[in-house]
């Protein structure tokens, strides 16, 4: 039993290998979603190989069966309805859209289900690595609100316009096979592998030049994200989503989530 004064258990995991720090997502009785302790973990972790010249390259992935089933609507929802929850500026942001920017290398490992900032996460990460059963989704617009961990600026730039909105505007699933045709993962691997593989690849990124590979992400991410278009959506990414957590919609959404039936939308 669990004492009242204990430390609540680590929501992600964390293990030197060299030069390399993995980063576990550890809640698998809750489908390792992403409470508000888990946030700010994963963003500590981040923010422990910026500062640690040793650490040169990060791992993703999760423990359990599924990556991810995204945002822990019960605990955050709240806070992000109140405009209460932001990222501590100190810390990297796992989605790079607030707080410090991550300027060393982090692969993904994905398997079973990865949900809406699941996704976003992967996108935001410059290696994906998915299993053969992998499924995705992002399906925030089926409860009422939108994508505001990066899916709306990142999506459109790796899959092309038509592509990303066939899933954002829809939340329909698809399987490792469609996210490698997207471009959303670089390889797919047998089932088990995923690991083992982001791993391999994460060793051969820790092994060239650090300045080379930190200027190699500079250069690549100020031409990609460094416009003023980018960073005003980044921007509104906050406000925006307060605003929908406030509609008719967006709590018809959520009933209709705990409930497990079909919202039904009126545009309110």
């Amino acid at each position: 039993m669990t004492h009242p004064t204990d430390p609540a258990p680590a929501r992600v995991t964390t293990e030197r290998r060299g030069a390399l720090l993995l980063m576990g997502l550890d809640r698998p009785d809750k489908r390792n979603a992403f409470d508000t302790a888990m946030l700010l973990e994963l963003a500590t972790a981040l923010t422990q190989i910026e500062d640690d010249d040793e650490l040169r390259c990060g791992v993703l992935f999760a423990h359990g069966s599924m990556f991810t089933g995204g945002l822990d609507l019960g605990e955050v929802a709240p806070q992000i309805a109140a405009g209460t929850f932001a990222m501590p500026t100190e810390l990297v942001d796992p989605w790079g859209v607030q707080g410090r920017t991550r300027t060393k290398p982090l692969v993904v490992a994905v398997q079973g289900k990865c949900l809406t900032l699941g996704i976003e996460l992967l996108l935001a990460a410059d290696l994906r690595i998915a299993a053969q059963d992998a499924t995705f989704a992002q399906i925030e617009i089926q409860r009422g609100i939108f994508p505001f961990g990066g899916a709306t600026l990142r999506f459109p730039q790796v899959a092309g316009w038509g592509n990303a909105m066939r899933y954002l505007l829809t939340g329909d699933e698809f399987g490792a096979a469609e996210a490698y045709r997207l471009g959303l993962v670089q390889e797919v691997v047998e089932t088990g592998r995923e690991l083992e593989r982001a791993t391999e690849l994460a060793g051969r990124i820790a092994a060239q030049a650090p300045l080379g590979v930190k200027a190699t992400l500079a250069s690549a991410r100020q031409a990609t994200e460094g416009g003023a278009h980018f960073q005003a959506a980044a921007q509104q990414l906050g406000p925006e989503i307060t605003r929908l957590f406030g509609t008719a919609d967006a709590q018809e959404g959520l009933h209709s989530f705990f409930e497990r039936r079909e919202a039904k939308f009126t545009g309110r």
